[in-house]
């Protein structure tokens, strides 16, 4: 019995690939550095692979950004501002593409389906020359095959791409992208013919917009790609891979239909109706890839409750055309528990990183091969009910307060535009308030503070000075820049969702394990193992703190339930509701000490909220109840004066503002920038939103410095279509990750942009 990996982290067990793109974007190392740590880490995988006993390995999963931006690459879709000629992308053009640089923006970056890593959005029109321009795949195959490893390429498949695109700016927002398919399939059959002749026996398409609901034409666009594919694909063995969700019936005809393919992947995770479907029909001689071990949770896989499953697909596509499988990339968990040492025993029993999910899909295949390992399934047996039965899960008190809120709605009791008058008479701010999201950068000097506290090389007094002269800093700072409301930076914090998981009961933290965002941006998600609580105040003396050195407003800030929900490996003992409501409590309990202390501004983070929407319509409605509602818990206790902000950024958001107006904030601020300002269709279409509203002005994941014309020009388009006593100035998100050079001249332009404006408005032009 076969065993496959659909794809595996990129980062490195310690974040060596995050290090090496950083150091070759500050110009302290070189190109050819930051391909040997590549290459040294992909050599790594690929024979931890084989060691293991997988015979299907991925390769091509390697991105220096992110996999849809590869393909962009190879397909030679560089957008013109990029001013690339032709030939082999190098890394300027491709990271310009990523990043931006100092003359021109990124492209528009958004969430990869409902999960927390994010990819470049291509940018299409009718005008694009499509072009062989990266070889990045057929060259990564050769490379594992120099190292005596037969692999697997992975592409981004064709009709997936399209889907996942825009047309470019200038370009009709209506022009169907699929018209270009023919072009595209062109390059693509390059590909394929080059992977052909460097030895290549199987090739694996992703196509994961299959789990969607798509319309007939698009479905049709499959069956058109795969079919003018078929005479290139001749003598290679295909695999379609799809993943996050069910396959709907009519694309589970559309792609076990498809020619040319010898396989299909399901995710049997997120997807576990897509049993039913193959019970109901599998085409014969073809390969059944069962993603039975889950990509993108850090739980131990249950050996026999998926042995089950897998002998009853056996039953249906014979022995010989099952493959056991991961049922997504692993780029979605964290990489070796080996590196944990931290862990207490009995909660690292429970759980399996990257490393340990090759083990169990390799253990699974041979089980069903008569080779059953029958120490590693018994002690797999006895963590499985070990979770199941230790106390430490479950705290009565907590689900008695979460089954307490079914029947209420949890509602402010007066409505905003009433609320938001009493804000104003007593914070008194001028038209077009500026603010910023939250954090500040986070410099060598602050890392290496946190680093030793929790070390305990210095004492907490000595912490306690140094945050607070850090914060004292950052208030001066936004003093000097004049931004209306402030922020402390969170200088206390590494992460947002991390920090306050840790301050909460129920969390349990890893030391290395680390899950990739976007480029070099890694996040280190909590565990949520058992039921959640707040055992004290987790901010309310930094806000103090904060507050104290000002006479303007300042911003308590917290992570939402939602977020802090998604952003975690959540328990999946219970459903994600409650988990999610148990948070909302907590958070509660955190809004309504801020205030008591003398807070009047609080903002509670819902960036994530739209990533957990799931992928087909028939769930979104329920997940945007108890989302929305939750977030309304948070703040349903305190007093119409104080405002209560939330954020919310890089996804899609226009589907779901009538959610976002039904959570009932005071304040939003959102992004918008670098999506080509498409929230704003939103508002032209005709929405009405009586809230305070702050469409992010510039893009803070590109070291780009924006003119101080260019936010003027943005807030204009604004106050086009929002009201002026609604409109809210601030960047698209928090400023961690960039550098004091770059937020000092950009916050400066942003409230020059600002005044500039309110000069017009008062002077009536």
């Amino acid at each position: 019995m076969a065993s496959h990996i659909v794809g595996y982290p990129r980062m490195g067990p310690k974040r060596e690939l995050k290090f090496a793109l950083e150091s070759f974007w500050d110009k302290k190392s070189s190109a050819e550095d930051l391909q040997k740590v590549s290459a040294d880490l992909r050599a790594s995988i690929w024979k931890q692979m084989a060691a293991a006993g997988i015979k299907y390995i991925p390769s091509n999963t390697f991105a220096y950004y992110d996999q849809v931006l590869d393909t962009t690459a190879m397909l030679g879709a560089v957008p013109t501002r990029y001013g690339w000629t032709g030939g082999e992308i190098g890394f300027d053009t491709y990271f310009s593409m990523g990043r931006g640089n100092a003359s021109v923006p990124a492209m528009e970056m958004t969430k990869w389906f409902d999960t927390n890593y994010h990819f470049i959005v291509p940018e299409l029109g009718p005008d694009v020359n499509f072009t062989y321009a990266s070889h990045k795949a057929v060259n990564e195959y050769k490379e594992a095959k120099a190292l005596g490893v037969d692999t697997v390429p992975v592409l981004v498949g064709p009709v997936t791409y399209l889907l996942l695109s825009k047309p470019a700016k200038g370009v009709d927002p209506s022009f169907d992208l699929l018209t270009l398919l023919p072009k595209v399939i062109s390059v693509y059959k390059e590909v394929v013919s080059d992977l052909k002749a460097a030895g290549a026996s199987w090739i694996q398409f992703d196509e994961p917009t299959l789990v969607l609901d798509l319309e007939s034409h698009k479905l049709q666009a499959f069956t058109a790609a795969y079919s003018e594919l078929a005479s290139t694909l001749s003598g290679l063995n295909v695999i379609v891979e799809t993943y996050f969700a069910d396959v709907p019936a009519e694309a589970y005809k559309t792609l076990t239909s498809l020619p040319g393919v010898s396989g299909f992947g399901f995710d049997l995770i997120r997807g576990a109706k897509t049993v039913d479907l193959i019970k109901g029909g599998f085409p014969t001689g073809k390969y059944l890839f069962a993603g039975i071990v889950d990509g993108r949770n850090i739980w131990a896989n249950d050996l026999t409750a998926s042995l089950i499953t897998l002998n009853g697909l056996e039953d249906i596509v014979g022995k010989d055309k099952l493959v056991v499988s991961t049922s997504c990339s692993l780029l979605h968990t964290a990489v070796d528990l080996v590196n944990e040492t931290k862990l207490d025993n009995e909660i690292k029993s429970w759980l399996a990183f990257a490393a340990q999910k090759v083990v169990e899909v390799n253990a699974l295949a041979k089980a069903l091969s008569d080779q059953k390992d029958e120490a590693f399934f018994s002690s797999n047996a006895a963590a499985q009910a070990s979770r199941k039965s230790s106390p430490r899960v479950t705290n009565e008190a907590v689900q008695k307060a979460a089954a307490a809120l079914k029947g209420s709605e949890h509602r402010r009791a007066t409505n905003v535009s009433s609320r938001l008058d009493a804000q104003q008479k007593k914070l008194n701010l001028p038209v077009l308030p500026t603010t910023t999201i939250g954090s500040f950068p986070q410099t060598v000097e602050l890392r290496r503070v946190r680093r030793e506290y929790k070390a305990n090389k210095i004492s907490e007094e000595e912490y306690v000075t140094a945050i607070k002269e850090e914060i004292r800093k950052v208030v001066e700072l936004q003093e000097q820049l004049d931004i209306d409301v402030l922020v402390h930076g969170e200088p206390e914090r590494n992460d947002m969702v991390e920090y306050f998981g840790e301050q909460l009961s129920g969390f349990a933290f890893t030391v290395n394990g680390w899950v990739q965002s976007y480029g070099s941006r890694c996040v280190k998600p909590p565990i949520i193992y058992g039921d959640v609580s707040r055992p004290k105040p987790m901010t309310v003396f930094w806000s103090s703190t904060a507050q104290g050195m000002t006479k303007r407003p300042m911003k308590g800030m917290l992570t939402g339930p939602v977020t802090i929900l998604n952003w975690s490996f959540v328990r999946n003992d219970q459903p994600r509701s409650e988990t999610c409501y148990q948070i909302a409590l907590a958070i509660k309990d955190e809004v309504e000490d801020l205030e008591k202390a003398g807070i009047t501004v609080i903002q509670i983070d819902e960036a994530a909220l739209r990533e957990g929407l799931p992928l087909r319509k028939s769930g979104q409605a329920h997940y945007l109840d108890w989302a929305v509602h939750s977030f309304r818990i948070t703040n349903v206790g305190v007093q119409d004066t104080t405002q209560i902000h939330t954020h919310m950024c890089y996804s899609h958001f226009n589907d779901i503002i009538h959610s976002i107006i039904d959570m009932d904030a005071d304040v939003i601020t959102i992004e918008n920038s670098r999506s080509d300002e498409k929230l704003l269709r939103v508002f032209r279409d005709g929405v009405k939103y009586g809230a305070g509203i702050g469409p992010g002005v510039y893009d803070i994941h590109s070291p780009r410095i924006p003119p101080t014309e260019e936010i003027a020009d943005r807030v204009n388009k604004m106050l086009a279509v929002l009201e002026t006593n609604i409109l809210w100035v601030n960047p698209d998100c928090g400023l961690k990750t960039r550098k004091y050079g770059e937020v000092n001249p950009a916050l400066t332009n942003m409230v020059e942009a600002t005044k500039l404006i309110r000069n017009q408005l008062a002077s009536g032009k």
